[in-house]
C-alpha cells in the first residue's frame, strides 16, 4: 500500500475527501502526511481531526523557493512518501520536488483544461458566459495546469446559478472525481 502526502492550502474539503476514502478504504493508499504553506488554514484543523500528522512549510522563511521544496522534500523523505497528491495546493511545484516524484503528482484543478488553468478558474468560467465547467484531474509537470490529462468531468453552468452555487456543484464534483481517479491509480 502505497504512502500518500497531500498538499493543501486552505479550506481542505478535497483533503478531507481524499484522506477520508483512504481511512475507509475506498483508495488503497495510505494519507500519511498533510504539506500545508499557510500556518492558519482552515485543512490542518480538518488534518488534526483525522490524526494525520501536519508538516507546515510557509516559503516566507525560506531565502528561494529550491530552499522551501528541499526543506519539504526532506519531510516527504522523512514520512517514506511514494505519491504526493495536490488538494487546493496554491503554490507551482518545482523542480526539486518534480525531479523526485516524476510522474507521482496528480493535481485536481476546477475547470476543463485546457480552459480556464490557474487561479479563480471557476470564477473566469462563471464570468465568461460558457454554459459548461468542470473539474480536471492530471498529472503535473512544470507548467501551470498543462501536464498530462487523467479525467474529466463537466458541470453545467445552469441559468440563475450564483457563482456560490456553481462553486458548491463543482466541488462536489471534484470530491467524487477525485476519488474515483485516485482509487483507480492505486488499484494498479
Amino acid at each position: 500500500m502505497k504512502n500518500i502526502a497531500i498538499f493543501a492550502s486552505g479550506n481542505g474539503s478535497n483533503f478531507e475527501a481524499v484522506a477520508l476514502a483512504c481511512k475507509n478504504g475506498e483508495i488503497n493508499a495510505r494519507a500519511v502526511l498533510l504539506i500545508c504553506d499557510k500556518p492558519d488554514a482552515v485543512v490542518i484543523k480538518r488534518a488534526k481531526n483525522l490524526n494525520i500528522p501536519v508538516f507546515v512549510c510557509s516559503p516566507a522563511a525560506f531565502p528561494t523557493r529550491a530552499a522551501h521544496e528541499g526543506h519539504i522534500l526532506d519531510a516527504l523523505d522523512d514520512t517514506g512518501i511514494d505519491f504526493i497528491v495536490l488538494a487546493g495546493y496554491m503554490r507551482i511545484i518545482g523542480k526539486p520536488i518534480l525531479d523526485e516524484y516524476e510522474g507521482r503528482i496528480v493535481n485536481i484543478h476546477p475547470s476543463l483544461l485546457p480552459a480556464f488553468p490557474g487561479l479563480d478558474a471557476i470564477k473566469k468560467a462563471f464570468e465568461s458566459g460558457v454554459s459548461q465547467t468542470g473539474v480536471t484531474v492530471h498529472y503535473v509537470d512544470a507548467g501551470v495546469d498543462t501536464g498530462p490529462i487523467i479525467a474529466q468531468k463537466p458541470v453545467d453552468i445552469l441559468p440563475g446559478d450564483t457563482l456560490e452555487n456553481l462553486e458548491a456543484r463543482v466541488h462536489e464534483t471534484e470530491h467524487r472525481l477525485y476519488v474515483s481517479v485516485l482509487r483507480e491509480i492505486f488499484a494498479l
